[in-house]
C-alpha cells in the first residue's frame, strides 16, 4: 500500500518538475524575444542615426592635420545646415567635388559671392588688406593661388595642412556645392587622446 503511494507520489512529483522544465523553456523562449527585438530596436536606431542625423567618419589622410589627423574618427551632424549654410572656419564633410563616391573632410574659406585670393601663402577676402586669421593652419602656407570667385551656394575649402591638401586649389570642380555637403564636423570620438568638439 506504501508503495503504491510512493509511486503516486512519484509520478505526481514528475509531472511537476516536467511543467516546471516546461515553464522555464516559456521563460526563456520569452527572454530571448525581447532580446533579438532590443537589438532589432537598436540596429534600427544606429541605422536611422547614420542617414539621417550624423556622418560616423574617418580621416584618411594628413589634410587636416593640426586639427584631425590620419586614423582619427569623428561624428558630422547631418541637420547643421538645414536652415543656414556653413559658416567660414567651420570643418565640413561633403562628396568629393570630382567624384562624389568620394567622402572629404575640409575647412571652409570662402563663402558665396566672395573673391578668395591667396598671396604668399596668406588668404585674402574681397580685395581686403588684412589676411583671414590662419592660427589653426599645421606650419604657414608656402605660394600663391587665384583668384576665385566663388558662385552662389558654394564654397571654397582649405585642408589645414596648407602645404599638403588636396583641395580646393587644386580641383578640377574648384568649388563644393551645398548640395554635396554631408555634414558639419562636431566631435572627435576616437582615439580617446585626441578627442575634442571641433570648431
Amino acid at each position: 500500500m506504501n508503495t503504491m503511494k510512493e509511486m503516486v507520489k512519484k509520478d505526481s512529483d514528475l509531472r511537476e518538475e516536467g511543467l516546471q522544465v516546461e515553464e522555464i523553456d516559456e521563460k526563456n523562449k520569452s527572454e530571448l524575444a525581447a532580446l533579438i527585438k532590443t537589438i532589432a530596436v537598436a540596429f534600427g536606431v544606429t541605422l536611422f542615426l547614420n542617414s539621417a542625423v550624423l556622418v560616423n567618419a574617418m580621416v584618411p589622410s594628413s589634410s587636416m592635420e593640426g586639427t584631425l589627423y590620419p586614423g582619427d574618427r569623428f561624428f558630422g551632424n547631418r541637420l547643421a545646415y538645414q536652415n543656414d549654410g556653413p559658416e567660414r572656419f567651420d570643418i565640413i564633410v561633403f562628396k568629393y567635388p570630382d567624384d562624389e563616391s568620394l567622402m572629404y573632410v575640409k575647412r571652409v574659406i570662402g563663402l558665396p559671392g566672395e573673391r578668395i585670393e591667396i598671396i604668399d601663402g596668406k588668404v585674402y577676402v574681397d580685395g581686403n588688406g588684412e589676411p583671414l586669421n590662419d592660427s589653426f593652419i599645421k606650419e604657414p602656407m608656402i605660394g600663391s593661388f587665384g583668384p576665385y570667385e566663388v558662385p552662389e551656394d558654394s564654397y571654397f575649402v582649405l585642408g589645414d595642412n596648407r602645404n599638403n591638401s588636396n583641395d580646393s586649389r587644386r580641383w578640377k570642380h574648384t568649388f563644393v556645392r551645398r548640395d554635396q555637403i554631408l555634414g558639419k564636423g562636431v566631435v572627435i570620438y576616437w582615439p580617446l587622446k585626441h578627442m575634442k568638439l571641433l570648431n
